[in-house]
């Protein structure tokens, strides 16, 4: 019952955005908090520098803020949008010549930018992922990115989702069904070669234990002399743990590893960054003023859960 009581407080990553889209600037300071880590994580990798990190995580939030206060943007997942936006915020800084404009760039919805990095991909593997995990609900997407890409625990995804440990268990085990079922449709769609075309719709109840004994083997008679076959029962019954490996590049556009090396708290520097990204969006104009409250009572949360964290570690 405490359990419950203590997800009820707070609100979640929909929840929150819901809230940004009528103004409340203590919304889009929580999503901050929650999801600055992992800009940075993005950031520090792409710029090789922790000053320009900050740089441009501050301009993706900003641009995320705007998105969301013209009505674009994420409905729940916010973090692999953000990912995106900080990618983006970088390529555009790269390029030469190119004015800022702030409203740029920002895609519509994660599946446009999935769809997209998947035609520029020549990687069938990562195509068939971003196809599945584009497919999919938001509520599912947020899950599966926190627990299965990232390795978070129930109980730390929980807050995002406004759910208790238990129900995000239940939640991620239905999308983990979802993604594999995902995976097979996107097989199907591909035309499957001569003599597949009768195993491959049978391989996710195959994989899930749900075949007649009949059928099981028939299955497994013609995976014995398949190798394509066997290679997409092995993404069903991996669909899940190899989600970091395949979407982090993509949605990201760094290394899994260097991405989730870096998932570390970025103390002051988060302060830095925030109040970069509220000077951004008040330069864009009456919209922007949303952010200057937003970057000085975030800084100054940040600050004290600093002093608070410094002097637990000298009295213990």
């Amino acid at each position: 019952m405490a359990d419950r009581l203590v997800y009820a407080t707070e609100r979640s990553d929909a929840e929150l955005i819901t809230a940004v889209r009528v103004g409340d600037t203590g919304a889009y300071e929580e999503l901050y908090r929650r999801h600055v880590d992992a800009a940075m994580s993005v950031g520090r990798h792409l710029t090789g520098s922790k000053a320009d990190a900050e740089d441009v995580v501050s301009e993706a939030f900003a641009r995320v803020l705007s998105a969301l206060q013209r009505g674009a943007g994420p409905e729940m997942a916010f973090r692999p949008y953000l990912l995106t936006s900080v990618r983006n915020a970088f390529y555009d800084r790269t390029r030469k010549d190119k004015r800022l404009d702030m409203t740029d760039d920002v895609p519509e919805d994660l599946g446009r930018v999935l769809a997209a990095a998947a035609a520029s991909d020549d990687d069938v593997e990562r195509q068939m992922a971003a196809t599945a995990f584009a497919s999919l609900p938001e509520r599912w997407q947020l899950v599966l990115w926190h627990t299965e890409v990232e390795g978070r625990s129930p109980a730390e995804v929980g807050p995002l989702l406004g759910l208790a440990p238990n129900a995000v268990a239940a939640l991620a085990y239905r999308a983990r069904e979802g993604l594999r079922q995902a995976y097979l449709n996107a097989h199907i769609q591909a035309r499957p070669p001569a003599g597949c075309e009768d195993i491959v719709p049978k391989l996710g109840a195959y994989v899930r234990h749900d075949l007649s004994n009949r059928d099981r083997q028939k299955v497994e008679a013609h995976l014995e002399g398949c190798e394509r076959c066997q290679a997409i029962v092995a993404e069903l019954e991996e669909a899940g743990s190899r989600l970091k490996i395949l979407l982090i590049p993509l949605i990201a556009g760094i290394p899994a590893a260097a991405y989730l090396g870096g998932l570390a708290p970025s103390g002051a520097g988060a302060v830095l960054a925030l109040t970069r990204a509220s000077q951004r969006v008040k330069d864009m104009g009456p919209a922007g003023q949303v952010a200057v409250a937003l970057g000085s009572v975030a800084a100054a949360g940040l600050l004290v859960v600093g002093a608070v964290a410094a002097s637990l570690t000298v009295c213990c």
